[in-house]
């Protein structure tokens, strides 16, 4: 039996998150369009007849701008020495660019495994091309892997790959389990995920959720969350004419969530201002963007 952590890296938008979930067959990570959706480590556990996957989903790997975008950089980082695999994902209709080449130079200059895998490939594009041009980035001749996160093409043969990789080792993990987030956590990343869906600009980046009370009954989960944001204008436009807005991303979650239990929920959302959040160390960590201390 093999088992092992899988850290998948990226720049941002190139799949990482569709991917996990594509892997796993259900949704335990929230996934859009946008950059910075995916703000912290979130471990996804595949366990089959061959052993257990332990994959790290990381943020995007971008030039930070603030104390928020310095946390997201060392969520990247701090998967990468704990890992067994490394899942290099990037954008395959494209060649590789500044933001690539500077994750392989600074990132993954290391001993640990790494498998090249390519996202969004199409027929008509230049991917022998773009491929060589992901290849020289490193000193060695990896292995590449070409796939479709959205629609899963390929995905048996990335597992193969990294199965080959993985040490001989016993399940880190229950197989009944495909994640260590909670509750709170989950509910948190899809209220966010439901403001990133229905708001544009700068409202995506200037949000944090913070779930306040979760009451777990028998029929019934009560939620009562606090959507911050960093000017009064946001909290504006985040409420909604006659709290339109609010009210049909509180819906949209409550909705979602109400799968995932299987029962009925309650939520109450509520829109506060916490002005520059992202600069200020103490927010932060009270927000849960904080290095986890070993």
């Amino acid at each position: 039996m093999k088992s092992g952590f899988v850290a998948i890296i990226g720049r941002p938008n190139v799949g990482k998150s569709t991917l996990l979930n594509q892997i796993l067959g259900q949704k335990i990570v929230i996934a859009t369009d946008k950059a910075q959706t995916t703000r912290k480590r979130i471990k996804g556990i595949l366990t089959n007849e061959q052993g257990q996957i332990v994959f790290v989903d990381t943020p995007g790997v971008h030039k930070p701008l603030n104390k928020l975008g310095e946390f997201l950089l060392d969520e990247a980082k701090v998967a990468v020495p704990d890992a067994d695999v490394i899942l290099f994902l990037v954008d395959g209709s494209d060649p590789a660019g500044k933001g690539d080449k500077w994750i392989a130079q600074n990132l993954l200059q290391t001993k640990i495994p790494i498998i090249i895998v390519m996202n969004k490939v199409k027929k008509t594009e230049k991917v022998e091309e773009n491929l060589l041009t992901y290849k020289t980035l490193f000193n060695e001749n990896l292995p590449v892997v070409k796939i479709s996160a959205k629609t899963g093409r390929n995905i048996d043969t990335l597992i193969k790959n990294i199965y080959k990789k993985l040490p001989e080792g016993e399940a880190l993990y229950p197989e009944d389990i495909v994640t260590e987030e909670t509750m709170r956590d989950v509910t948190e990343e899809i209220i966010r995920e439901k403001i990133l869906l229905n708001t544009s600009d700068e409202i995506p980046h200037s949000v944090a959720v913070k779930v306040e009370n979760y009451r777990e009954q028998e029929d019934i989960d009560k939620i009562y969350a606090t959507i911050f944001c960093e000017h009064k204008s946001q909290k504006g436009i985040l409420i909604g004419k006659g709290g339109s807005l609010l009210k049909k991303i509180g819906t949209e979650a409550r909705l979602e969530l109400e799968k995932i239990v299987e029962k009925k929920v309650y939520l109450e959302l509520q829109v506060k201002v916490e002005k520059d959040w992202r600069k200020k160390d103490k927010i932060l960590k009270n927000f849960g963007y904080q290095q986890e201390k070993e």
